[in-house]
């Protein structure tokens, strides 16, 4: 608790008096702004995207995560005490987030990002506790069970003492060495309460994150594995797949807005910003942008994109036999042009796109399957849509549009078949925008 004290000129007993007349006030204050606090450390942990179901009530949970074997669920994470955490002590509390146990005893599954978790401070722990307690509405709504053999929660054990930190050794990688604050801020947001790594980072045959921090090497955000048709590019400054032709502010406005003049989120990749990342700081997102900017690639060998003007002056004198060509003035021209400039930030750049040049082409194919939805942020209102192809065009036609897509503007990256393209055939719904944008709180 925080006191001010008067000057020593003033009588002891009247400051005594005001003192103890004020304590009530000064710890409900201090206590909404720990729940504050707290809030926006939730938001930067992105907790809402895995425990709120769409339409559903806040941290109620049961968000199917889809695996080979069965589905799990994320819990009810709301203060109930019977269906949620509401009998959780805040030692359980930050047993189950930094370290992987439930108040049971039990493991919790990797899909909770507690190896990232682990690197999370004492107080920020301690203020994400006081929120879930003292700022989220209870909800009595039982979690989904799991089945057989998913049911079987002890392999989770030997996984966590194979690959998940501990906290005193994550806790001393959080304090190593930076250039500056800001930098060491951004690390221990991307590494820690942001998980970036979880999706961004390639993982192993057990699905363990081969490395969690960037003390590790470069393989730490170097690129993912595909995460619901999506592969998560590389947020090191590698050329061409990553973010080395990307500014400060660059970074910056797209995890604020989910768009600038490079490209747009889509797919989980919207979720992470809409329910975490738009919802930080100037100061937090500056930070994360410099730390991002502050990697090394993980391929020095890459050549730097560099744009070729043949593709646009064919298609602008009405030359369209390339493979591909003619699929994508009738289809994708109109927002994206024939130099391959977009409208930007409305409609993304396909000219020297990280997405466009990645090594494995799932997350254009997908795009052009699927379509992707942009929902409007508190900073930028405005929802886009980009609509599916997958009913309208053959699997050859989106192969050749593909093809087209990765090859011109100097993207030359290699081509697709039908055959891959027809194996990339995602299930999910298609993806529906928000009626509102989500506030900035």
């Amino acid at each position: 608790m925080k006191i001010r004290a008067f000057p020593f000129a003033a009588a002891l007993g009247a400051a005594a008096l005001l003192l103890l007349a004020s304590a009530p006030h000064a710890r409900a204050d201090d206590t909404g702004d720990l729940v504050a606090r707290g809030r926006y450390v939730a938001e930067a942990s992105d907790c809402s995207a895995c425990h709120t179901v769409k339409g559903g009530r806040p941290f109620a949970g049961g968000l199917a995560f889809r695996l080979p074997f069965g589905s799990i669920y994320a819990p009810n994470i709301s203060p109930d005490p019977i269906h949620g955490i509401g009998a959780y002590s805040e030692a359980a509390f930050s047993r189950a987030v930094r370290e992987g146990v439930r108040r049971d005893g039990a493991s919790l599954y990797p899909a909770m990002p507690f190896p990232s978790y682990a690197r999370m401070s004492d107080s920020d722990i301690h203020a994400l506790f006081t929120y879930f307690m003292k700022g989220v509405q209870p909800v009595a709504s039982a979690t989904p069970a799991i089945s057989w053999p998913l049911s079987m929660r002890w392999p989770m054990s030997l996984w966590r003492a194979a690959f998940a930190p501990s906290v005193q050794s994550a806790q001393k990688d959080v304090a190593r060495p930076f250039p500056d604050s800001a930098i060491a801020r951004g690390a221990y947001l991307v590494e820690g309460p942001g998980h970036c790594g979880a999706c961004h980072s390639p993982r192993g045959i057990a699905l363990q994150e081969k490395t969690l921090s960037a003390s590790s090497g470069t393989l730490f955000l170097s690129g993912g594995a595909p995460v619901d048709g999506f592969v998560p590019t590389s947020l090191r400054q590698d050329q061409r797949t990553g973010l080395a032709s990307w500014s400060e502010d660059d970074i910056v406005m797209f995890l604020a807005t989910g768009r600038n003049r490079k490209g747009e989120a889509f797919g989980g990749m919207t979720d992470a910003i809409s329910h975490g990342t738009q919802h930080l700081s100037d100061a937090d997102l500056h930070a994360i942008a410099r730390y991002l900017r502050f990697l090394g690639p993980n391929d020095p060998k890459a050549t730097a994109w560099q744009y070729d003007p043949a593709a646009a002056t064919s298609l602008r004198q009405g030359n369209a036999t390339a493979r591909g060509a003619k699929v994508y003035v009738d289809h994708c021209a109109a927002c994206h042009r024939t130099d391959g400039a977009g409208y930007a930030p409305a409609f993304p750049p396909l000219a020297g796109n990280p997405v466009v040049m990645s090594d494995k082409p799932d997350s254009l194919v997908h795009v052009v399957q699927s379509g992707a939805a942009l929902p409007g942020m508190a900073r930028a209102p405005s929802a886009f849509v980009m609509p599916a192809y997958g009913q309208r065009l053959s699997a050859e036609q989106i192969a050749d549009v593909v093809t087209f897509i990765r090859g011109a503007w100097g993207n030359n990256a290699s081509p697709v078949d039908a055959t891959s393209v027809a194996s990339l055939q995602h299930s999910a719904p298609p993806p529906v925008l928000s009626e509102k944008p989500v506030p900035l709180n």
